[in-house]
């Protein structure tokens, strides 16, 4: 619930603009940020409290004045001690501003609400301002994760604050954390190399180039099939997978779960299994890339074990199939989900010699329960 500004804090000439009989005309100027003898942060709370005003008139003009508050009258309210309904209504309205954004982390009456909403439209740069304030940080962890869930937030900076909360033992709400922060800790155990790092330029340039490829997941796919039904990456996406190669596998986490339907369907395909599982368990994971994930027969048995075992995907009749049929699916899920193919495909199955004897036998015992029970 957004908190509402304390009247009863304001000095004298601003609580009569609230008091009952208080006249409009004043209260409309007072909503364009016209108070004379107040100080700046009195201004911007008289017109954070007036958004809700009852008079429709008042409640817009202090709102058009809260969007574009003139620049003497912002830098001087930053110097105050807000009230944290007036620190929420900054927060919301100048999220890329960095002087508001340094403002507002130093408040100290700053509230987890106005810090979230910082960290969710954060920008490169006051990303970066938000993840040095480590002990707010630690303090609110749905910061982190939207810090970490944010495209626009540098990848340095998401590695540093993932960092800080395995180092601190916090457990994020983040799409693949056991595989981002196993492979944070991974690469602290790591001895430095020697070799020259990547670093955000190189991510950026994988980004630019991935936007530039339009990849419907829906009905193609980055890689192609050869007529001995092996997979090799398609040729518009080899400049891409080569890119992506290069990054550390915590960029590739991330890249997994906030990537495109290009990057995500290279990476699922990767050789470390903490990044395919992040791919498959990206929040941008449509059911048609899932459909198209479960035919490969290069992706991962961890791969196809978590798809498997999502009961939202198996819902789809498609992919049931395509988990029965692809020969890397582990037995134990395959055989699950046979008692589920209709009978016309069982029959395909059981005579199928491109799938493991295991699921032949299963599909052939499976007719002859459906058989056993039209005769019953």
């Amino acid at each position: 619930m957004t908190p509402t500004v304390d009247i009863g804090s304001l000095p004298a000439p601003a609580q009569r603009l609230f008091a009952e009989g208080a006249p409009p005309p004043l209260r409309l100027l007072a909503a364009g940020g016209v108070i004379p003898g107040l100080r700046p942060g009195d201004i911007v709370a008289v017109v954070v409290a007036l958004t809700s005003a009852p008079e429709p008139q008042v409640a817009d003009k202090a709102r058009a004045t809260l969007a574009a508050l003139p620049g003497p009258v912002l830098s001087g309210a930053l110097t105050s001690d807000l009230d944290p309904a007036v620190v929420e209504a900054l927060a919301h309205g100048y999220p890329s501003n960095a002087e508001v954004v340094v403002g507002l982390l130093r408040m100290p009456r700053v509230t987890r609400a106005a810090l979230e909403t910082l960290a969710k439209r954060a920008t490169e740069q006051t990303g970066e301002l938000i993840a040095t304030n480590e002990q707010k940080l630690l303090a609110n962890p749905t910061v982190i994760e939207l810090l970490y869930m944010n495209r626009s937030v540098r990848m340095s900076t998401a590695d540093r604050v993932l960092e800080l909360a395995v180092r601190n033992g916090l457990e994020l709400d983040i799409p693949a954390f056991k595989e981002a922060a196993l492979a944070i800790q991974g690469e602290l155990l790591e001895e430095p190399s020697q070799e020259p790092t990547f670093d955000d330029r190189l991510a950026a340039e994988v980004t630019v180039l991935a936007e530039g490829i339009a990849l419907d997941s829906a009905v193609e796919d980055t890689h192609e099939t050869d007529d001995e039904g092996n997979e090799q990456v398609a040729k518009k996406v080899l400049p891409l997978h080569a890119r992506i190669a290069e990054l550390s596998i915590s960029k590739k986490i991330r890249l997994a779960i906030l990537g495109t339907a290009a990057e995500r369907m290279l990476l699922v395909r990767d050789t470390n299994r903490l990044v395919a599982a992040a791919a498959i368990q990206s929040p941008r994971t449509t059911e048609h890339d899932v459909a198209r994930i479960s035919t490969s027969r290069q992706v991962s048995e961890d791969v196809l074990r978590l798809i498997a075992n999502n009961k939202e995907w198996t819902r789809s009749y498609q992919i049931k199939l395509n988990l029965v049929m692809n020969p890397r699916t582990p037995f134990s899920f395959a055989s699950r989900l046979v008692p589920h193919i209709r009978e016309s495909e069982l029959r395909s199955l059981a005579k199928n010699k491109n799938v493991p004897a295991q699921i032949q036998s299963a599909a052939r015992q499976q007719l002859q329960r459906k058989a056993q029970g039209k005769k019953a």
